[in-house]
């Protein structure tokens, strides 16, 4: 297999499946009857494996790698499962921090082929066995998974977890999931199982209730992780990620319950080692130090509020390059903007990619200090030549714009 041949089945696979990241909503399949054929098709690999199950509205990400990287610190072999990817599709699916192999990648796209008329899956479904089925295969001693979208109809439903998290619940996605957090809250908490613990790292009373309500429902454990009190610190910057520690925490006491062998060290070194082990980057992630430039991938209304907090902590002026999608409700973005700024907006180069120019009447009301440009990496060259020494460039807004700006800086 060479090089070529291994993206022009990328390229196949994103054509021929319906895919969330490029065309949204239209590309969700809810329910978990497509994902059960495909799981029976290629043998049902995730029986096979033992899982953790993490969803949430925002952290989920920060979470699922800090405790792989306590587990890989305490010397098992973990798996990891996590959406979008940034820069190369194997990103999705790890083993100890290890991209997943392209050539096993290339040749499970071919068995595509093979698939009953019947089964049509969609990418996610099919990245999802894609995984299980990797992780089975070499055998690893767990597998993280982290939830797509939701919960409840979501593909990785399919598994019954050692233990689930549920990290928080916020206005995302209401399209899909519901206009309410109740609504969303109920979403989520779909992945609770009887005899599984599930963890719940939400201080809103309500989501507790909703989350602590269905764990009785189903005759499980209910853990708030809220009531951890720690002085940990990770390597993933942001001050959010202290919640997601507290979720790690539990989650790591849980596994400990069933026998795991999980020192304090390991736990300490793992939260502090998470870029080393996992290769995670996209939160609050420093591209360089002179001049100082982070990216974030915060993308919603409640993440993108708490990274904007943080960067109104910063006392450096700020050149913010943002982008967004389609559906981004622009005039509650706006409410929020960092002061001390001048801000440079771009459009991200995928079908769901929002040009600025058709949210620049909202500009305009702000009387903020813009210019628009039609490509991220535009943008943050504009932002660089006019980034002064003590300023700093802050990158963000959507998964695809710190992506599209990684892709294209990173290796240089």
């Amino acid at each position: 297999m060479t090089n070529q041949e291994y993206q022009e089945a990328i390229d196949w696979l994103f054509v021929q499946m319906p895919n969330y990241q490029i065309d949204g909503q239209k590309a969700y399949k809810p329910g978990l009857q497509n994902i059960t054929k495909l799981c029976e098709f290629f043998g049902n690999p995730q029986e096979k494996i033992k899982t953790i199950h993490i969803g949430g509205t925002n952290g989920k990400g920060s979470t699922s790698n800090m405790l792989a990287s306590v587990l890989q610190e305490a010397g098992y072999k973990i798996g990891l499962y996590n959406s979008p990817h940034l820069i190369d599709f194997t990103e999705r699916i790890k083993i100890n921090g290890e991209n997943c192999d392209k050539e096993f990648v290339y040749h499970f796209i071919q068995k595509l082929k093979n698939l009953p008329e019947e089964i049509r899956p969609s990418f996610f479904e099919f990245t999802t066995i894609m995984a299980f089925e990797f992780f089975y295969q070499n055998n690893v001693d767990f597998a993280i998974i982290e939830v797509g979208l939701g919960g409840r109809l979501d593909s990785t439903n399919i598994i019954t977890s050692l233990v689930s998290a549920i990290t928080n619940v916020q206005l995302d996605h209401q399209n899909i999931l519901g206009e309410t957090i109740e609504e969303i809250a109920r979403e989520k908490a779909g992945i609770i199982k009887k005899n599984v613990p599930i963890i719940s790292g939400d201080e809103n009373v309500l989501v507790k209730k909703i989350i602590s309500e269905k764990a009785k429902e189903v005759q499980t454990e209910f853990i708030d992780a809220t009531l951890i009190e720690t002085h940990l610190k990770s390597d993933l910057n942001g001050n959010y990620q202290q919640k997601n520690i507290r979720v790690v925490l539990a989650l790591v006491d849980e596994l400990q319950k069933l026998g795991l062998k999980i020192s304090e060290k390991n736990i300490e070194g793992g939260l502090m080692n998470v870029h080393k082990n996992t290769n995670f980057i996209g939160r609050w992630f420093q591209f360089s130090e002179e001049p100082l430039v982070i990216c974030d991938t915060a993308h919603n209304q409640a993440g993108l509020e708490m990274v904007f907090s943080q960067l109104n902590d910063i006392p450096k002026f700020k050149h913010i390059v943002l982008g967004f999608v389609n559906d981004k409700k622009i005039d509650e973005v706006l409410k929020i903007l960092p002061e001390n700024a001048v801000y440079y907006f771009v459009k991200p180069s995928i079908n769901r990619g929002r040009n600025p120019l058709e949210y620049e009447d909202l500009l305009k009301i702000t009387k903020i200090n813009y210019k628009i440009f039609q490509d991220v990496n535009s943008g943050y060259l504009s932002a660089k030549q006019n980034v002064k020494r003590n300023e700093m460039i802050f990158i963000g807004g959507s998964n695809f714009v710190v992506g599209e700006f990684l892709e294209k800086n990173l290796q240089k």
